[in-house]
């Protein structure tokens, strides 16, 4: 299904609850609603959906996801967009919370389990760069290969120093130099780091 846009939420507090009331309706042979949804980045929405056959008493729970535009101020007042499909299909996007995955009922859909799989796999990737010890004043910072800088200097290790604007962060020093870096996002990056010898 491709992209489609309007022009108001319909009422709805915003594009998460919209897309919410999509997955719930009641019919003479089904019913479905939504047991969790999340709106990752204001950028793709997922949602465990129950889906329950009347007949049967079936029940099973699968995941949406939507793509999302979301735009107040669209010049033309198209201030909302999504594209819906479902597991099975074999979404690019795999970042849906756990809580949501640990919702859906057990599936032998290829693409749903790879998907599900990949979705895992970048949870536990997410929780093991949290978890990485982040570099400290003081400290040497060891990365297993050279890290090439703009100024065309490349460095395996540098000294780590705090950052007098900004609490929050730290800049790094070139060994035996003045020269002060930057490295965003260091901890997708693969390094070591040595406390200082104690005094």
């Amino acid at each position: 299904m491709g992209w489609l846009y309007m022009k108001s939420l319909k009422g709805h507090s915003g594009p998460r609850q919209y897309l919410d009331a999509q997955f719930i309706y009641e019919r003479p042979d089904a019913s479905s609603k939504v047991l969790r949804s999340a709106l990752v980045g204001m950028r793709v929405y997922y949602a465990a959906v129950e889906l329950v056959h009347i007949a049967t008493g079936q029940r099973e729970v699968w995941a949406a996801i939507c793509l999302v535009r979301y735009n107040p101020r669209d010049p033309e007042s198209y201030v909302f967009g999504y594209k819906d499909m479902e597991e099975s299909m074999g979404p690019y996007e795999c970042d849906c919370p756990a809580p949501i995955l640990d919702l859906l009922t057990p599936t032998d859909r290829e693409f749903a389990v790879q998907w599900r799989t990949r979705c895992r796999e970048n949870i536990a990737a997410r929780r093991a760069k949290a978890a990485k010890p982040g570099p400290r004043a003081g400290q040497m910072i060891v990365f297993d290969e050279p890290l090439c800088f703009a100024d065309g200097r490349s460095f395996d290790q540098l000294e780590v120093i705090a950052n007098p604007r900004s609490h929050r962060t730290v800049l790094f020093r070139a060994p035996g130099s003045g020269s002060l870096y930057r490295i965003p996002n260091i901890k997708s990056r693969t390094y070591r780091l040595v406390d200082p010898p104690p005094r």
